[in-house]
């Protein structure tokens, strides 16, 4: 799962992003409202950490310019601003939820998974695809009764095939939501890691497979014979 932060306070910032982290989400971060609008518009994110007082454009803008070029990302404002007025009207204008700050971290979490519900349909933290069970507590993959641990880039790479609900995922897709907006990952990058997760995939004896789509990225399928790879 990918987060954007967009608020101009740098420390905090710095001590989401890390908690963040902390609990298997990655994150980009932008400090004005015209980098922030920049990022979101490209539509990779699963939430939206946004703040309403911000340099350049303030939050309130940024969410109206998203609903109108049909971006529907959950949006979580974060915003000093508590009163009743400014949380109505951010919720009119498109806003998914408010929390007014300060806040503790337990309730920000717990805030992002409800958002991320209402987009993926979780149940609870485990995702299945197939034989297969994905865990997001212990970044572990199930499957015959046996569990394996993944990397942190197997765990994401993963996560997004998983939800892509076994369509096709391109590369460059993946680098975006994976490595970063602004990252000069490689594919071999990509390679790698998807490597290491069909050896894990073959260790559960699991009939899911990660199929290469040559030109194109990778896609999840079930087969009915256990253990093949394509």
């Amino acid at each position: 799962m990918k987060i954007l932060i967009v608020d101009d306070e740098v420390q905090l910032v710095k001590a989401l992003s890390a908690i963040l982290k902390k609990n298997n989400y990655n994150t980009d971060c932008a400090y004005d409202g015209e980098d922030g609008l920049d990022k979101a518009l490209s539509n990779i994110y699963d939430v939206i950490i946004l703040d309403i007082m911000l340099p350049k454009m303030n939050g309130y803008e940024i969410i109206r310019e998203l609903r109108n070029n049909r971006i529907s990302t959950p949006v979580l404002m974060l915003s000093a601003k508590s009163q009743t007025y400014d949380k109505i009207y951010g919720l009119n204008l498109g806003a998914d939820d408010y929390l007014a700050k300060p806040f503790e971290s337990e309730e920000l979490l717990a805030r992002i998974k409800a958002l991320l519900r209402r987009k993926t349909q979780f149940v609870g933290d485990t995702l299945v695809f197939g034989d297969l069970s994905f865990n997001r507590d212990n970044c572990s993959l199930s499957c015959n009764g046996q569990e394996i641990s993944l990397g942190k880039k197997e765990f994401q790479i993963m996560e997004m095939l998983i939800l892509n609900g076994g369509k096709a995922i391109n590369k460059e897709r993946l680098i975006e939501k994976i490595w970063g907006f602004d990252s000069e990952a490689e594919y071999n990058a990509i390679e790698v890691h998807v490597s290491f997760l069909r050896k894990k995939l073959n260790l559960l004896s699991s009939r899911v497979n990660i199929r290469s789509l040559r030109g194109i990225g990778y896609i999840l399928e079930e087969n009915n014979a256990k253990g093949g790879q394509g």
